[in-house]
């Protein structure tokens, strides 16, 4: 059975959504160990949402209270969030709807910024983690790679994506009336991911030519080298950030990367570096007011509000960005919706036909028929020591082998209906559905006695 539980923009709080961010690594394999009937987790975390995709050993019928209630205490254990608190605000789906959700997710249906291109990436490496912690089930597998495909349905077939909609272009365009000419600003961007390099190439797209990056994990050089830019060292960050005009934040640093101390060290130390101008009686002539904007991208916060405290400095964060978010375009979302709402419905009818229990037991039976009949054969015409007889069996199991890698490979990427349609083709084997099983099974003595060459399904 699948569940998901989701905390999105929809539902919590961005305090609650940066906690959960934060801790996000390690909820896969505590989301595990939390309950004995979840058999695999996979965990999507942004900025704008938390959601833990959960694969239940239990039929679907069975009430998934208790593995919710166990999931929800792991993630408060990784989180140090209390479980009431976590109830109160988590969404709940199971069965189909979890497709549904999921489907719709992946496609940008439930992004900030609709049709926002980004979140596709995030749910394939979101899967992609799984895989690596070993936390990912064949169901899983296949719910994911389905979303994959929806999610480019949607982008082929509706408007959806097709102007780069993206919460990094949102926070440009909200930037727009406080920037008069992009050419003539000095920007730093700070950090090296995925949302830096589209924060990139937004920023020359409109036309921006002064910019550095600096990365507080030490991977500005090779970032600025493959970008064409300047790298900030890290001595002198603190001037690079109060000389800009513009800072973007994108950062997976857990802690505040830019504060209103470092910007005033930072101007203070513009300050030693600048000649003053002087009046004719030897007067000081006061700088101007320089308005700066401080873009906060970051989950967890990468900018510490209180820079907005300092005089001409307006900062732009996740929780303003998501108050000006665009209406959706409902022709286009419609129609994504209704192919979102085609694939889940497939994904459901196709599961069990898709199980390739069946199509494993099927084929080991058919090899072992043969088997049987060829020792049969050998027997009658004399095999007395048994030589044949061993070199038949070790030949059944070095053959089969490579099938059930196969099929363990199949089922892992979601693409059962290839394994079971090769099958058919190749051998003329049609499963049995009535022996689809839900726990590994012991060997018989005629598997066994072909030397262990061929493993369990």
């Amino acid at each position: 059975m699948l569940i998901c539980l989701t905390a999105s923009h929809k539902n919590a709080g961005f305090d609650m959504l940066e906690r959960l961010s934060a801790t996000a690594d390690d909820a896969g394999r505590r989301l595990i160990a939390g309950h004995e009937s979840v058999q695999g987790a996979v965990v999507v975390a942004t900025c704008n949402r938390f959601e833990a995709y959960l694969d239940l050993d239990a039929p679907e019928g069975d009430s998934p209270v208790d593995a919710v209630h166990g999931a929800i205490r792991s993630v408060g254990d990784v989180s140090g969030l209390e479980p009431d608190e976590l109830r109160a605000s988590f969404g709940f789906a199971h069965g189909n709807a979890v497709a549904a959700h999921l489907f719709a997710v992946a496609s940008g249906l439930e992004s900030v910024v609709v049709g926002e291109g980004e979140i596709a990436g995030q749910v394939r490496r979101s899967l992609e983690r799984a895989r690596a912690e070993g936390t990912t089930t064949p169901e899983l597998e296949r719910l994911f790679q389905r979303a994959a495909q929806t999610s480019r349905q949607v982008k082929n077939r509706t408007g959806l994506g097709a102007e780069g909609r993206s919460l990094v272009r949102l926070a440009l365009d909200l930037a727009e009336s406080r920037i008069t000419d992009w050419s003539a600003t000095k920007i730093l961007l700070v950090g090296t991911g995925r949302y830096a390099g589209a924060s990139l190439a937004a920023l020359r797209e409109r036309g921006a030519v002064d910019l550095a990056v600096y990365s507080p994990s030490g991977r500005g050089a090779r970032f600025a080298a493959s970008h064409d830019l300047p790298a900030v060292a890290r001595d002198d960050f603190a001037r690079a950030a109060a000389a800009a005009d513009v800072i973007v934040t994108c950062t997976l640093a857990e802690h505040h990367v830019i504060d209103r101390a470092l910007l005033e060290a930072g101007a203070e130390r513009l300050a030693g570096e600048t000649a003053p101008v002087r009046t004719l009686d030897g007067g000081i002539v006061p700088e101007p007011e320089r308005r700066r904007l401080v873009i906060d991208l970051g989950l967890p916060r990468n900018v510490d509000p209180d820079v907005a405290g300092l005089a001409g400095v307006e900062l732009l964060d996740l929780e303003t960005i998501k108050f000006h978010a665009p209406m959706e375009e409902f022709g286009s979302t419609d129609a994504a919706r209704d192919i979102v709402r085609a694939a889940a419905r497939d994904f459901g009818q196709v599961g069990e036909e898709l199980d390739l229990a069946p199509t494993v037991v099927a084929l080991r039976r058919h090899v072992f028929d043969v088997l049987d009949a060829e020792i049969a054969r050998s027997r009658a015409r004399g095999d007395d020591d048994g030589r044949i007889e061993a070199a038949l069996r070790h030949m059944a199991g070095v053959l089969l082998h490579t099938p059930m890698v196969r099929s363990r490979e199949h089922a892992r990427a979601g693409r059962q209906r290839e394994f079971i349609d090769a099958v058919e083709a190749l051998f003329g084997v049609q499963a049995d559905p009535a022996s689809s099983i839900a726990a590994p099974r012991a060997e018989t003595p005629r598997e066994a006695a072909a030397g262990g060459d061929a493993p369990s399904f």
